[in-house]
């Protein structure tokens, strides 16, 4: 009970007043500036790609797929999961048939330990550090101003995004015809010879515990001991209430209001024109004419098994 006790925490009079008392009028007016920031040109780009992802689940042919049936197998239980429900059952029964009145009665013993020279030496330490920070000059502190930059993307930004649309985009218009039916056999391997000995020295091990005889235990007597808060218990505590008594004591007409200003950096000459030698990029890739292009074939050099390997593997 007094751990728990422990665990709580408290709460100076003086503070709890304190905050019974406040009211609204004593909070000062702000206004909240909201900004809406436009999309970037890769959240547009995230965008069509995820519409054109939908559109292609959304407009597939159902018609190609093939039915399937499931089989279900079910397999007898093995003689070692027999024996082990059977050691299981037996050992449950003795922990119901258990005979409490072989117990005794113990006594709860609480010893309280005063707090040390060195706890004492270390509490007023911490209390001249925090009257220190207290009466700390704000005045001689520099008011900053945030400025916060929106950089363009970079060419590697570019070329990874134009990567991951290419593989989204050939994701999309694979031809799943030149896919090849497969059939999927399951193997159900038999226990080895490490794990049949194993499973037997788990069964002696249980076996003997079932059969321990409890005649040659002695009966013990159980002291439990609760101890009184340790000094840095005591010095956390002090702590607490040291802390609790700064915020009590500190005077908010001491705080100064500041404004936030934030800027926005135009780009330089140099962004600039590295965006239009973009933007021509661009523009030579979707002017491409592919009619230039000549056809190719493709030369698979990893061939799919033919049906004397599936046999032969069927068979191992």
């Amino acid at each position: 009970m007094s751990a728990d006790l422990k665990k709580l925490p408290k709460v100076d009079d003086a503070l709890k007043n304190q905050l019974e008392g406040f009211t609204p009028e004593k909070l000062k007016r702000a206004t909240t500036a909201e900004k809406t920031a436009l999309p970037t040109k890769e959240d547009i780009e995230t965008e069509r790609t995820h519409q054109n992802l939908i559109k292609g689940v959304t407009g597939f042919d159902k018609s190609t797929m093939r039915h399937a049936e499931t089989q279900e197998k079910v397999a007898l239980p093995a003689k070692e999961d027999i024996q082990t429900e059977k050691t299981h059952q037996s050992i449950f029964q003795g922990v119901q048939g258990f005979d409490k009145t072989n117990m005794r009665h113990t006594e709860t013993q609480e010893k309280v330990a005063l707090p040390a020279k060195e706890d004492i030496e270390s509490e007023r330490r911490h209390l001249k550090l925090r009257e220190g920070v207290e009466k700390f000059d704000r005045s001689t502190m520099r008011p900053t101003e945030t400025s916060e930059k929106c950089s363009l993307p970079t060419p590697t930004d570019i070329e990874t995004e134009r990567r991951h649309l290419k593989l989204v985009a050939g994701v999309e218009k694979f031809d799943k015809s030149t896919m090849r039916p497969t059939e999927t056999s399951e193997k159900c391997s038999l226990p080895t010879p490490t794990d049949i000995e194993t499973e037997r020295r788990h069964l002696k091990l249980v076996a003997g515990v079932e059969k321990f005889d409890r005649s040659t235990m002695r009966p013990t007597e159980t002291s439990e001991k609760c101890s009184l808060p340790t000094p840095q218990d005591i010095e956390t505590e002090r702590t607490h209430q040291s802390l609790f008594q700064g915020l009590e004591k500190f005077d908010k007409l001491s705080m100064k209001s500041t404004d936030t200003v934030e800027k926005i950096v135009l780009p330089t000459t140099e962004d600039i024109k590295t965006e239009k030698e973009q933007q021509a990029l661009r523009a030579g890739i979707e002017g491409f004419d592919a009619s230039v292009l000549k056809k190719t074939e493709t030369q698979e050099k990893n061939p799919l098994p033919t049906k004397e390997e599936i046999e032969q593997e069927k068979k191992a």
